[in-house]
């Protein structure tokens, strides 16, 4: 991709646009399963978040490097990305912990709210109103995410097994997860409105080093860091950390040319994936009921996909 302003900004095919998005959801939605067989073989949060961070920092300085793409930016940009940054950071710690402490899917179904949590910034703030077809496809798309991930299944599974105090043990995990929606929304909507013309890859760089910085910090003054006590701890570690440098430097690069409000629905599809991911990988089952779900899910985002551009 090249690195100049134009480039950066310009359009998408809506069609290859969507495609892209569908493949970072499904990209997303693996390295939540590669997450979590990290944090069952004794990787922390923190580890997992600086690791990645670095991993991606220097994969998008490579490329930037092998592109020849000027590194410096005006201070006003570099201060609004740094700050970007900081809302990515409380995105990336509260989505990991959501997944360590509750089932993926029903994390990631809580976190998959951030197309409404950007819609409704960016009506408050004055910026792009969602379209019609974009209220429409928000809450279908999130009534087959409750479907296909058996919501009302976990519910009755919490009260058999202990009533309100084993739903509570669960109400940390969302709280967590919704945090990680709230900024991930507001960081999608600020990329748009401040970065518009940089490009995707640089904008990554600038996230990324924050949240390394921070992340670093917080387990050198905190806890100090959980490293993985066995193989599969490692191969968690290395998987969620390529799984998860592409996929946000792909996201950072398509969104914004797309137009985040009216887009960032399709990237509901990433809990299905990761229900599928964990069938073929982990011989988890999936009925028939949780396949409605996903198909009212695919659904959505066709209805959503096909509306005129705004």
């Amino acid at each position: 991709m090249p690195g100049s302003p134009s480039s950066a900004g310009g359009t998408l095919p809506r069609w290859l646009g969507v495609v892209a998005l569908l493949a970072i959801a499904s990209t997303f939605g693996a390295n939540h399963v590669a997450a979590r067989l990290a944090f069952d073989h004794g990787v922390s949060v923190t580890t997992a978040v600086s690791v990645r961070s670095v991993g991606t920092v220097l994969f998008v300085l490579a490329l930037l490097r092998l592109s020849r793409v000027p590194l410096r930016v005006p201070a006003p940009t570099l201060r609004r990305g740094l700050a970007i940054g900081l809302l990515v950071a409380v995105q990336s710690w509260c989505i990991y912990s959501a997944v360590a402490r509750i089932p993926v899917a029903l994390a990631l179904l809580v976190f998959n709210t951030f197309p409404i949590m950007l819609g409704l910034v960016s009506w408050v703030a004055g910026g792009e109103r969602p379209a019609p077809r974009t209220l429409v496809a928000m809450p279908v798309a999130l009534l087959g995410l409750a479907i296909a991930l058996d919501v009302a299944g976990v519910a009755d599974a919490a009260t058999a097994e202990g009533g309100r105090s084993a739903f509570a043990t669960m109400l940390p995990g969302v709280g967590f997860a919704l945090g990680a929606s709230v900024a991930f929304g507001v960081a999608l909507y600020l990329t748009g409105r401040w970065l518009p013309a940089i490009d995707g890859r640089l904008r990554t760089l600038m996230f990324m080093t924050t949240v390394g910085i921070v992340s670093i910090a917080a387990g050198a003054a905190g806890t100090g860091f959980g490293w993985p006590q066995d193989a599969p701890g490692w191969v968690g570690l290395a998987l969620l950390t390529v799984l998860y440098g592409s996929a946000i430097t792909a996201l950072f690069v398509v969104l914004p040319r797309l137009g985040a409000v009216n887009n960032a629905a399709i990237m509901n599809i990433e809990p299905v994936a990761a229900l599928v991911l964990a069938w073929l990988l982990l011989g988890q089952t999936v009925s028939p009921v949780q396949l409605l779900g996903g198909a009212i899910v695919i659904g959505a985002i066709v209805f959503l996909s096909t509306g005129r551009r705004p």
